[in-house]
């Protein structure tokens, strides 16, 4: 394997491998989701609108958004910079990227209320700034929404295309081009539908591989085989070559140095990716009133597992194993530029599991890099489509020319960002940096972003100068303290604790003194949110007229003499359902869906996700890790092993949370459609025809996508703020 420096790595696995996992199973998961397209095309009545592409129908259950959070936020960085943190600082590695990562998607879940309630038309946060400031800060936040999007995505492909070539030894920018083509082809089928859907698979099989490398470690693995042996090896490992600024030196302590400014740069960094990251509220925007608040604080939790446990299973391992014969690099431990690179995993995989474990890390970064990039796709084409395309190119776009545009959009920026992740590859700039970076760059609209919707006082200057000058400040800190510490600025330099954690700080913080100063001198702009109600969504009504007369049965929409026509009618007067839901549906489109029995639900789960989301906070950041960083305590063995069965029994409660759970909620959908499979092939489409004319109700295209959206007048003063 090449690689910048350090030893090199023997590749189990030939390029074949590569080639066939980035190819072969991208076209499978593009063919299934082109299958599922059809199934529920055909069996659920679903119709692809613009507005179902971008949001599914707004309503999307709890378990599904639960998956497709879990799915979203495991990237290739939330396995691999994790277990690299294991492998440099010991066991508050795993837990300091975990909870640095997972108190967002608690908080956002009141945000994701709050956006529901204020703005239940909106399809991009950006068209909620841009109601509220106009278009200079709609500029601005279309800017960092669109670096968010790319620092992820970079972020994905050039840890997912190093990982590959460590196992196959496949060309790293073949990789980079080859990860997002079975990506953009479902992405382009199935719309966020295809996101949710394809994450549900992923998360299924991230969570079996790491169940698998568990078990391997702790309870079957001849080398290692239970956690009191990986205990005296990490206790060893720690007098081998101690921890500088660890309590004694010790991998086994939650007092780290370096591993607590990881911990605060992880929280800084991961609110921008959360809160600026178009995806969140995408599926936010598509969860069902009653969903949004159980759905992101389900994931949350189910998530906190996946990087936990990982992370300390593998790269523990990887500390345990290096000084064996099975592992990599043997007798060399991996050098700086393979640990930023993020290959703490995949040697930890083959040393413990040889060629299997190959096999497995190259599923387990596949699934990581595509669930988390379809996600991306989804979110920059909503940006371009609704925020550029129609907010100012074509406001009066119809549903499938905004379609079109969403299509163009993904295939240009799949495009587009190989040919960047290429540059970085070839610059010598690493995930890990990428990882750190990204809080200087964007952490600085995250505030702002935030008071748009909880502050009515934020005026448009503070919206605007805040993220600007925020982030110029804290690019300065960054490379004026890498300077004064290290006398130059280079790559090495600036990637060093210290000024990462500076510039990071400064993004993040600054905007808490320059929007209030701002918001005095220039006044407060005492918004009224009821403005926001004015976003409206997409007219779709001639498009789901014509696709509902394509695969509606001719006899509901056309008048007919024939006797099955009658008999049909006979069961339900249909024709003049449908036809009057879509008449309604051409003159209502532009009103919002908002009765008083959602708004008082979202009254109520607003309330719950304040406290709930403060309190979870304050656990994971506070009342569990700062008493053990304090004690300086060094893990018995006793006190590990209890540290890996609790590990070991959430990820279980992960797995009924995003595989389980989603099942039961979606077992009506699932019984039609088989049922309508049996009936097609069993030559019974006479009884699918029947129950669908006798249940229109029940089909996609009339409850979900017409139903939510037909208007409902009501009171001004009875709208919940």
């Amino acid at each position: 394997m090449v690689m910048t420096d350090g030893p090199i790595i023997n590749i189990p696995l030939p390029q074949g491998a590569g080639y066939a996992i980035l190819v072969g199973l991208g076209l499978v998961f593009s063919l299934g989701m082109i299958l599922t397209t059809f199934v529920l095309r055909r069996y659920q009545k679903e119709v692809i609108t613009s507005e179902e592409f971008s949001t599914a129908g707004r309503s999307v259950k709890t378990g599904l958004i639960a998956a497709a959070v879990v799915s979203s936020w495991t990237w290739a960085a939330t396995l691999l910079t994790s277990s690299t943190q294991a492998y440099k600082n010991g066991i508050s590695g795993p837990f300091y990227y975990a909870a640095g990562a997972c108190c967002q998607i608690i908080l956002f879940a009141f945000i994701a209320i709050k956006a529901k309630q204020k703005a239940p038309g909106a399809h991009t946060y950006l068209e909620i700034v841009k109601a509220r400031y106009g278009p200079i800060a709609h500029g601005v936040f279309i800017f960092f929404a669109f670096a968010t999007n790319v620092l992820v995505t970079a972020m994905l492909l050039t840890g997912g295309s190093a990982t590959v070539t460590d196992l196959t030894g496949m060309n790293t920018v073949a990789a980079i081009f080859l990860f997002p083509v079975g990506v953009m082809i479902y992405t382009l089928f199935g719309g966020i539908k295809a996101t949710f859907l394809t994450d549900y698979i992923h998360t299924i099989a991230i969570i079996v591989i790491i169940l698998t490398f568990a078990f391997k470690t702790f309870a079957t693995s001849p080398l290692l085989g239970s956690p009191a042996k990986v205990w005296e090896l990490i206790t060893q490992a720690g007098i081998d070559h101690p921890v500088s600024g660890n309590a004694e030196g010790s991998y086994l302590t939650m007092h780290s140095r370096s591993g607590g400014i990881f911990f605060v740069i992880n929280i800084v960094g991961n609110f921008g990716t959360v809160f600026l990251d178009n995806g969140y509220w995408n599926k936010a925007i598509a969860s069902s009133p009653a969903a949004a608040l159980p759905g992101y604080i389900a994931g949350g939790i189910a998530w906190f597992a996946i990087p936990w446990l990982t992370a300390t299973t593998m790269g523990l391992a990887c500390l345990a194993l290096e000084s064996t014969p099975s592992f990599p690099t043997y007798p060399n431990r991996l050098s700086e530029d393979q640990v930023s690179a993020g290959l703490v995993l995949p040697s930890a995989a083959v040393a413990l599991m040889g060629k299997g474990g190959a096999v497995a890390m190259l599923f387990l970064i596949f699934m990581a890099v595509t669930s988390a990039m379809s996600a991306e796709l989804i979110a920059i084409s909503s940006i371009f489509t609704y925020d550029i395309y129609k907010g100012y190119i074509n406001p009066k776009a119809s549903g499938k020319t905004l379609i079109f545009s969403s299509h163009c959009t993904v295939i240009v920026f799949s495009l587009a960002m190989s040919g960047f992740a290429t540059g970085l590859y070839y610059a010598n700039i690493s995930m890990g940096y990428l990882y750190e970076l990204m809080g200087i760059i964007i952490s600085s609209a995250v505030l702002p972003s935030v008071l748009t919707l909880l502050s009515k006082h934020q005026n448009t200057v503070a919206v605007v100068v805040s993220p600007i000058l925020g982030t110029a400040i804290a690019i300065m800190s960054w490379l004026v303290s890498t300077h004064t510490m290290y006398g130059e600025i280079t790559v090495d330099n600036t990637f060093m604790d210290d000024p990462m954690l500076i510039g990071n700080v400064v993004a993040l913080l600054s905007p808490l003194i320059f929007i209030p100063i701002l918001t005095l001198i220039f006044g407060s702009q005492q918004f009224d949110f009821e403005i926001l109600k004015t976003i409206e969504r997409v007219d779709d009504s001639s498009e789901v007229e014509d696709d509902l007369k394509d695969i509606l049965p001719d006899t509901i929409l056309n008048e007919s003499d024939d006797s099955e026509a009658k008999d049909i009618e006979k069961l339900n007067p249909v024709k003049s359902t449908v036809t009057e839901v879509v008449d309604q549906l051409a003159h209502e489109s532009k009103a919002v869906d908002h009765n008083k029995e959602e708004e008082q639900h979202l009254r109520r789960a607003s309330r719950i996700a304040g406290y709930l989301c403060l309190f979870m906070s304050i656990s994971m950041l506070v009342i569990w890790p700062m008493p053990m960083y304090g004690s300086r305590y060094i893990f018995s063995k006793q006190f590990f092993t209890g540290w890996i069965t609790v590990g070991i029994i959430w990820i279980f409660v992960t797995a009924f949370i995003v595989i389980i759970y989603p099942l039961w909620e979606g077992k009506y959908g699932i019984y039609t459609s088989l049922r309508g499979i049996y009936w097609d092939l069993s030559g019974q489409t006479h009884k699918l025809r029947e129950w669908q004319t006798a249940h229109p109700e029940q089909l996609h295209a009339v409850q979900s996508q017409i139903s939510a959206q037909l208007a409902q007048e009501r009171d001004i003063d009875e709208i919940l703020q």
